[in-house]
């Protein structure tokens, strides 16, 4: 029986209120599909595109996702009245839209085509005011179309609420309006951490993850190149959504059948790297924890959180594990064992990732992931362009028989498999761990305590009296708030592992596009069922894993080749390129040129009243007309400010008499 107390009617229907937000969540539990562009659960309310319109009795038309459903309102979602409105608004949108749909990355996929489409707009009764701009593909991660943006805001959001970056966001006025990256640089020049959360919200093709398939196809086609590929496995649960597929279907078998239809000489699966990374990341845990390391640990997986962490975070650098991800252990490995095996001379091997993350994209090419010029890992694909590749090879997908992965490293266990999801990661590593501070193989290989959907969950375990206290986080916003906390001292913890994307890399911007979590939680679910259809649960149960240890890794786990091609080192990254601001300049080409950083770490330890100083100094001594100051944004020292450049010289932890004294002698050897 309904109660009538908590119902209202829409569209002459009686719906029951429970804890809707608004009347488009409403409208959704109806089965009603008011469209919309600006409107996602987990970000703030927008109320931009005016899509989403209502005609409330007694209240006239409002935005239904800015308005409270209240029991007795009479809501009708598609009167005439209503249906113009819409109508009229996709219309102007189309007006000042590259309309170039065929050539568009997200054709077939784009909303603002799919909701043309249905309301039945096959003419554009306004003017073009569409004027063409140059597209930035500067990113190794994501092209930025600005000609396909429409100014929803759903990538500023995103980025600002919960990336807590803000890379990019409104500039202009009016009609002069534009998304742009900070300062009007190009995206590679700014903060982007190369997440793609932006990408994942665009609802047209403003914001695409970047296409490297032609690379690929040419290098699969070169008879001198021997090609392997590696599979991540969040992208076995996804790739069939490409083709029809229910989310969270394991599609590996048809996967690894593809590639090699495709032209592939191996295919191995990156849960065998992902192995290696837990026996290395958990022995670097085992070995802080008892040995009075530096702790938390943080993972360093997601090449978007470690990027993050090097831009925000520098204080905490040392707490990052110093272990590679997956893919960048499996690079190495591969081209230090495969040339033998395969018959081909290093330069010519290539070793191609399937990932569900764009920035691993960005990782890949990373200078320090090179061995004598040569790259570790030469391309990565998303599943999206895994999808496309096999359309464009004109494989018919779902009629494959399934195939096998190449050994040795297409052998894994489910602790490999599990970290696409939030936790996977923890859980694996607690997989390994536990059992070799107990000494003993663990009967119940599930932890289930670090699982679920919340984007802040804690876990505490006590093994045979060692406490361990865990922290699992998704969302690099999520991440400021628990280092904050650690910073504070209101939180201890021992191991914090940190996923930039919703629900970890099953929620990666590489993969088939949704803002559904239900969705993402399938796909969740899909990688722990193949945990379950595994006869090996953790890493160290990896036979073939150990095998290639005892013939190429001297020194075994943790040894010394093993820290020379798995291990890395992290640095501080100057988050905005070439960006200063003038405050004091001289009368023409100055005599001498000061820069003083203002970014946030030297912000906190006085360079603003330093500068001011400085300034002060300037104009005191009657040399502010041969003398110039600018504010910068970063000198990548920020474990060392505040960082002030006198001409060519570095000074750091500066104090005004230290600057005063670089100034004298600077002016003196220019007289001179």
């Amino acid at each position: 029986m309904i109660d009538t107390a908590k119902t209202l009617t829409l569209n002459n229907s009686q719906v029951q209120i429970a804890d809707e937000r608004n009347l488009l969540e409403v409208a959704r539990k109806a089965g009603i599909d008011i469209p919309t562009f600006c409107y996602h659960s987990d970000l703030s309310i927008y109320g931009a595109c005016r899509l989403c319109l209502v005609e409330v009795e007694g209240r006239g038309i409002v935005a239904a996702c800015s308005t409270k459903p209240e029991a007795g309102m009479v809501v009708r979602t598609h009167t005439e009245e209503i249906r113009r409105m819409r109508k009229v608004a996709i219309e102007l949108m189309l007006a000042n839209h590259d309309q170039n749909c065929m050539l568009c990355p997200k054709n077939m996929h784009c909303k603002l085509q799919s909701l043309a489409r249905q309301f039945g707009i096959d003419t554009v009764r306004f003017k073009r005011t569409f004027h063409r701009r140059p597209v930035d593909r500067s990113s190794l991660s994501l092209v930025r179309d600005p000609n396909k943006c429409i100014l929803c805001g759903d990538c500023v959001r995103a980025c600002d609420e919960v990336q807590g970056i803000g890379a990019i966001g409104f500039a202009g006025r009016g009609a002069s309006s534009s998304v742009v990256p900070a300062f009007g640089k190009d995206l590679a020049d700014v903060e982007c951490v190369n997440c793609g959360l932006c990408a994942t919200v665009c609802p047209v093709g403003a914001l695409t993850p970047r296409d490297d398939v032609d690379a690929v196809w040419h290098e699969v086609n070169n008879p001198e190149k021997k090609v392997v590929v590696q599979i991540a496995p969040a992208v076995r649960v996804a790739l069939g959504e490409v083709f029809g597929g229910h989310p969270g279907t394991i599609e590996v078998g048809r996967i690894v059948a593809a590639l090699r239809a495709i032209g592939f000489d191996e295919v191995y699966d990156t849960s065998f790297a992902a192995d290696m990374t837990v026996v290395e990341e958990a022995t670097e845990f085992i070995d802080r924890k008892l040995n009075g390391g530096v702790l938390p640990q943080f993972t360093s997986c997601c090449p978007a959180w470690v990027k993050y962490a090097e831009q925000f975070l520098s204080d905490l650098l040392p707490n990052l594990s110093s272990c590679r991800s997956p893919q960048q252990m499996f690079g190495p490995t591969a081209k230090k064992v495969l040339p033998k095996k395969l018959g081909v001379s290093r330069e010519n091997l290539i070793v191609v990732s399937i990932m569900p993350c764009t920035a691993k994209k960005f990782e890949c090419k990373q200078t320090k992931f090179q061995t004598d010029g040569v790259w570790d890992v030469d391309y990565v694909l998303t599943t999206q362009e895994l999808g496309r590749m096999i359309q464009e090879a004109g494989i018919r997908f779902n009629e494959l028989e399934p195939a096998q992965f190449d050994m040795p490293f297409g052998f894994k266990t489910g602790g490999g498999v599990i970290f696409g999801a939030t936790g996977g990661v923890t859980e694996a590593v607690l997989r390994y761990a536990v059992a070799k501070i107990k000494g003993v193989k663990l009967d119940n290989f599930e932890f289930v305590e670090v699982r679920g959907d919340q984007n802040i969950r804690e876990a505490d375990f006590n093994i045979d009296g060692t406490k361990i206290s865990l922290c699992v986080v998704y969302g690099l916003g999520n991440a400021r708030k628990v280092a904050d906390m650690i910073r504070k001292g209101e939180k201890q913890y021992d191991l914090i592992e940190v996923m930039a994307c919703p629900l970890g890399c099953v929620g990666g911007a590489g993969q088939p596009v949704t803002t559904d979590w239900a969705v993402r939680r399938w796909r969740a679910d899909g990688l722990y069922d193949a945990d379950k259809q595994l006869q090996l649960h953790s890493a160290q149960e990896n036979h073939l894993l150990t095998a290639t240890y005892d013939e190429y890794f001297e020194g075994g786990v943790g040894g010394h080749t093993a820290h020379e091609l798995l291990h890395t080192t992290y640095h501080n990254r100057k988050r905005i390129q070439g960006v200063s601001m003038p405050v004091s300049q001289s009368e023409g080409t100055p005599a001498l040129q000061i820069s003083v950083c203002v970014g946030t770490s030297c912000f906190i330890r006085g360079s603003q009243a330093l500068l001011q100083k400085i300034v002060e100094y300037l104009l005191d001594n009657e040399l502010s007309h041969i003398v110039s100051v600018d504010a910068t944004f970063c000198t990548e020292n920020c474990d060392r400010g505040p960082t002030v450049c006198v001409g060519e010289q570095m000074i750091f932890k500066a104090t005004i008499e230290d600057v005063v004294k670089v100034i004298k002698e600077k002016l003196a050897e220019v007289k001179t």
